[in-house]
C-alpha cells in the first residue's frame, strides 16, 4: 500500500511539473480557438497516457496471475504440462488482445481532430 501511495504521489508531482510547459502559450498566439485546441490536445494526451498505462497495468497483473497458476499446476501434476501450457498460451493471447484493443482506442482518441470542419 505504501508503494502504491508513493507511486501516485510521484505521478502527481511529475504532472504538476509538466503542466506549466504543456499549458504555456505564446502571448501573441493566445487567441481563444488556439487555446481551446491546445487545451484539448493536452488533455487528450494526458487521457491517452493514463488509459494505456492502466491497460498495461491490468494486463500485466492478469498475465502474472495466469503464469503463476500455470506454474503451480505443473508443479502439482507434471503429467498435464502440455494441456496446461496450451490453455496458458491461449489465455495469455486473450489477455494481450485486451492491451492491443486499448492501444487501438487510445491511438484513435489521440489522432482524432475534432476541430476539423
Amino acid at each position: 500500500m505504501k508503494k502504491l501511495i508513493s507511486v501516485l504521489i510521484l505521478a502527481a508531482v511529475l504532472l504538476f511539473m509538466v503542466a506549466p510547459a504543456v499549458f504555456a502559450a505564446d502571448a501573441a498566439a493566445a487567441a481563444a480557438p488556439s487555446t481551446a485546441k491546445m487545451t484539448y490536445y493536452a488533455l487528450a494526451a494526458l487521457g491517452c497516457a493514463v488509459g494505456i498505462g492502466l491497460a498495461a497495468l491490468g494486463t500485466g497483473i492478469g498475465q502474472g496471475h495466469a503464469v503463476r497458476g500455470a506454474c503451480e499446476g505443473v508443479a502439482r501434476n507434471p503429467g498435464v504440462q502440455g494441456k496446461i501450457m496450451t490453455v496458458l498460451i491461449v489465455g495469455l493471447a486473450m489477455i494481450e488482445s485486451l492491451a492491443i484493443y486499448a492501444l487501438v482506442v487510445v491511438l484513435m482518441l489521440f489522432f482524432v481532430n475534432p476541430f476539423k470542419i
